[in-house]
This record gives C-alpha cells, structure tokens and sequence, in this order.
C-alpha cells in the first residue's frame, strides 16, 4: 500500500501498530512449543513480542526476528524491550508501566521520565557501538546489522540526549511539529477540528469495537498527541524518540525536515488498550464504560511485565487489585523514580530462552538467499504498511506448516470500506501466490494463513 495523502493520518513512520497484541504462538492450528523462530515485519512496536514471551511455557525458547522500515523504529523497539527489561529493582512495577507507556505513546513527558529516557538512550548508545561479534545482552542482539546501520542508531540515540539545535525550543517544537501535521490533514476543516475528532472516534473507532476510547482522553491525544496521563505532573518536555527526519522535495531539491511524521489519527490506543482478557475491565454503567482504554492499557502492559519477571527470575510484585497490593499502596509513598538506581545493559532481566534479533532494513527479500533462514521460521508476522515487500520468497523462509499473519487496514481510519476489503483481496493475493492458504480463524483486524504442503 502506497502512503499518500489518503493516508496522512496514519503518517509515514510506524510508531505503534494498528492492531492489538497478540500471542503469535497461539495463532493458526494450533500453539507452537519448542524452539520456535518468529519474523516480524514492520510491527512497530514490542506489543507482539511482549505477549508472545507472556505466553511461553518454561521450556519453550523463542527467537524473534525483527524487520523494521526505518532506523528510527529501531531504536524505539530498542528503547521499548530495554524498559520492558529493566528489572524491579531498579523500576519498581508501577512506575516502570508509567513510564513506559508515557514514552510510547506521549509527544511529550514528565521531566523525570525524560531523564529516564537519556539515561537507556545512553545505554544503547554503547550496546550498539560497543558490540561487534557477540551481543552486549542474550536478549537484545543488534550484530546482525551493517555498520553502517549501527551508526545510524548510535546517531538517534544522541540525538535523544542532546537535540539538535532547531529542536532545543522543546516543547514548543514538537507542540508544532503535532499541531502542523493536524493543519496539513484537516486542512480547511481544521477550525472546526473538535467535531473531526468527536467524528473519528463515534463514528469510526467506535463503531468498530473500540468503545473503551474515552472521548476526553481521545481528543487530548488528538490535539496535543497526549495518551497517557496516569499521574497528576506536568507533561511538556519533548518525547524525542518520536521525533524522524523525513526527506521533502522542494524546488527540485531535497530538504530533510525533523518533525512527528507517525500517526495522529488512530491512537496509540489500539496496541494495549481495546482488548482484555478481565470482563470486569469492559463493564458498562448507564451505557458507557466505566473504564477507559488508558485504564486497560496499564493493566495489560504491567500484567506483560509480571510475566518477564517471572521468567527473568524476578518475583513479580502483588498486583494492585489484590489486599496484599492494595496494603502495600497505602503504605509506600509515591514513587520517584530519579531515586530509583538506572539500570545498565548488563543488569537488564535476562530472559531464559529468549532473544530479539535485529536484520538490516532491506533483508526481507534476501532471507530467501541464505541457506541459514531456509524454511526456518515457524511464525511471521506483517504490519499493513509492509505488505507491498512480501512475496513468493515467503515460501523459502517459512518452516513446514509455518502461520504468516498479517495485519489488515481496519485501525487505518482515512479508508473507506471499499478500501478496506480491497486491501484485505490484495493481501490474500499476494500470500496465495506464496503457497499459503487462509486458515480457519476469521478476523477483520489481522487475516491468518498456513503454508501448504
């Protein structure tokens, strides 16, 4: 799918996928055990990865392959799975599920979480330079890039430590880096711009299920790209990590212009927030849902990194519901997380059985050339945005009986209907020719296939 003004909305560079997270081993026939290798492509963010590892037994091992469209969703899956990593003892549970969702999913953080922020960035930094043949962590694995590549995120994450000058006005400069790409999508609507919003979300998120996305919350992030304010603090230092370069032509010149460029439309919502497994979560009170989709994405993120504890060796903390977890609230302090000890790469959580591989960004069609990854992966995974690279290669890298899911376009609200089941033919199409045949799991958010004999 080519991006252009049909979908500005949902930008040009990935930030968070359009889909919520699922358990890529329990999709197809049946849950894959064992060594299991997953692929995925363009997924935008470590909602995928998180649930999946969630769901493992103890004696499954799990490889994750990682594809992204830009060096700047690199560093952000980088900066994501090193929040999800960093162990309690350095960021207690609440806190670390504050701030990592802050960090995914606000333009703009408190000043601590910022200082968080510059502290991995630092810490990548030097996971990426300092490696060269071996990984600097067993889960994170970045050797696999080019040189070339590395110095490219060595180059982000500085860039998150110490902004280049026109971006130094923060916040200012990404309060009008959001508010400019607003003006460019509603254009001659934009005076008007709180009924465009109150529109997308009764009208579109809603009527496709995602009645959990409170209207107030909603139109905050749509106006001030704000999703997550859990805490009564001031938000307004710039989230760097959601800033890119995007290259313009002007005058038969190339201009690059640092800016938001990722989606203002759909919501980083949709990852964690409109799908839960707690019933009590969805009750509704004269209508409407007690709960918000803010309120389901901190449940499900801190009860994701219960799990990593649990694997990491960590006891997790008593969960806040409970009377143990509710003593313990009343009795601790709000925590502060600049007296919190940072971690250092060596003392992230290392999960037992579990690694994410990073490949270059142009590496999907040349898997097929290496006999390391023939027939090799057992699960892929493909976001909407990447569907134009997969191919009839699919069959060379997918493992006997391999699932391939791949997400479809529904969250992309600027599409029609029609658009929306042409996108879904086009896709069948493409996998068809692969050797994949649909299986039996009918959804409208992501179309499943498993390759045929």
């Amino acid at each position: 799918m080519s991006i252009g003004r049909t979908l500005e909305g949902a930008g040009c560079v990935t930030w968070w996928g359009f889909s919520p997270a699922r358990d890529l081993l329990c999709t197809g026939s049946g849950k894959q055990q064992g060594v299991v290798n997953v692929l995925l492509v363009g997924s935008g963010d470590s909602r995928h990865i998180l649930k999946t590892i969630a769901g493992l037994s103890n004696t499954d091992t799990l490889h994750v392959w990682m594809i992204e469209s830009s060096m700047e969703v690199v560093a952000r899956q980088l900066l994501l799975l090193f929040l999800a990593l960093t162990p309690q003892e350095s960021l207690g549970l609440h806190e670390k599920t504050e701030v990592f969702l802050e960090v995914f999913g606000n333009s703009e953080v408190r000043s601590q979480t910022l200082e968080m922020l510059r502290h991995v960035a630092s810490q990548l930094s030097l996971l990426v330079t300092e490696t060269l043949e071996k990984a600097a962590h067993p889960c994170l694995d970045t050797t696999h890039l080019r040189f070339k590549e590395r110095d490219e995120l060595d180059r982000i994450f500085k860039q998150w430590i110490h902004p280049p000058l026109p971006a130094r006005s923060a916040p200012v400069s990404i309060a009008k880096a959001w508010d400019g790409r607003v003006r460019q999508h509603l254009g001659t609507r934009y005076d008007s711009r709180m009924g465009c919003f109150d529109w997308d979300l009764t009208m579109k998120l809603h009527q496709k299920g995602c009645g959990v996305i409170n209207k107030q919350q909603y139109v905050r992030w749509r106006e001030r790209g704000v999703a997550f304010e859990m805490r009564e603090g001031i938000y307004q230092m710039a989230n760097e990590s959601l800033l890119s370069t995007r290259v313009f032509n002007h005058r038969g010149d190339k201009v690059a212009v640092r800016g938001y460029w990722g989606d203002i439309v759909s919501s980083p919502y949709i990852s964690f927030g409109i799908e839960t497994d707690d019933e009590k979560l969805l009750k509704k009170q004269n209508g409407q849902h007690i709960k918000t989709a803010q309120d389901i994405s901190y449940v499900n993120v801190q009860a994701l990194f219960q799990s990593l504890s649990r694997r990491g060796g960590t006891p997790p903390a008593p969960q806040s519901g409970s009377e143990e977890g509710k003593a313990l609230v009343a009795l601790e302090p709000p925590s502060q997380p600049e007296a919190h000890r940072k971690a250092h790469i060596g003392e992230l959580m290392n999960l037992d059985g579990v690694s994410v591989n990073f490949l270059p960004l142009d590496s999907l069609p040349k898997l097929a050339e290496k006999q390391k990854y023939s027939h090799f992966f057992n699960s892929i995974y493909c976001a909407a945005s990447m569907v134009h690279h997969l191919g009839p290669m699919l069959r060379q890298i997918a493992a006997p009986k391999a699932t391939l899911v791949v997400e479809l376009a529904k969250y992309l609200l600027d599409l029609t209907k029609e658009q929306e089941a042409g996108f879904a033919e086009k896709v069948c199409d493409i996998v068809k020719e692969a050797g994949f045949e649909p299986s039996l799991e009918d959804s409208d958010v992501c179309a499943t296939f498993t390759l045929q004999k």
